[in-house]
């Protein structure tokens, strides 16, 4: 079973490919999360780090919308209590300080490195519909752009991508660019067994990973 790497060092590693990330810094004190809120500007989301609170939504680990350095002075504490209380022995680093983007079209690009097949990528609709719908496909990696574009409309959810209903079409390029450079990162690192980028927000012409783990033996 693999073990995987918090948000944090994740998204430490895939920067090296070119896979977007946004803005982002590791407070380990309260004092540290105000002095990066007020630098970034608001509103902000805070998350908890550690290695072993990798699904932080369970942990009650996010804090969204945060709105002024009170309020993250406020998060950033409970955040701490709140991953001490969901894992007495999980190690926490601190919390992840960025910066809120719009609203967009979420999507899931990850990876695996399959005892037969060797490392595969998988692009679908991401974020909640991820579990509901299972609306993902799968590719050989690495892969270039053509065939990352012919993947992403491979889905049965594409038109969400595309501008249906008056929607602002994805940026389809970035897109794909975002899941060349995945493949090419698991192909690469033949210790990573599984990457998970969840959910890719598409918003206006930019693609970002907000959320990242990279499972490793």
């Amino acid at each position: 079973m693999a073990k995987f790497y918090n948000e944090y060092k994740s998204k430490n590693l895939i920067k090296a490919y070119d896979i977007p990330t946004g803005e982002y810094e590791l407070a380990k004190t309260k004092d540290e999360a105000v002095e990066i809120g007020e630098k970034y500007g608001y509103p902000l989301v805070l998350k908890i780090v550690s290695d072993q609170i990798i699904h932080k939504t369970e942990a009650n680990g996010i804090k969204l919308n945060v709105s002024d350095k009170e309020e993250v002075a406020a998060a950033f504490e409970e955040l701490i209590q709140n991953g001490k209380n969901y894992d007495k022995n999980a190690v926490i680093e601190g919390v992840l300080v960025s910066k809120m983007v719009p609203r967009g079209v979420e999507v899931i690009v990850g990876g695996i490195r399959d005892i037969q097949f060797g490392p595969v990528i998988m692009f679908g609709l991401g974020g909640i519909f991820v579990e509901i719908f299972k609306d993902v496909q799968f590719r050989m990696a690495p892969l270039d752009k053509a065939e990352a574009l012919k993947l992403i409309h491979s889905i049965k959810a594409f038109p969400m991508l595309n501008g249906a209903r008056g929607r602002e079409p994805v940026n389809l390029d970035a897109l794909a660019d975002l899941i060349v450079n995945t493949a090419k990162y698991i192909y690469e690192n033949e210790d990573v067994k599984e990457i998970d980028l969840n959910p890719v927000i598409c918003y206006g012409n930019k693609v970002q990973a907000l959320d990242a783990a990279i499972g490793v033996d």
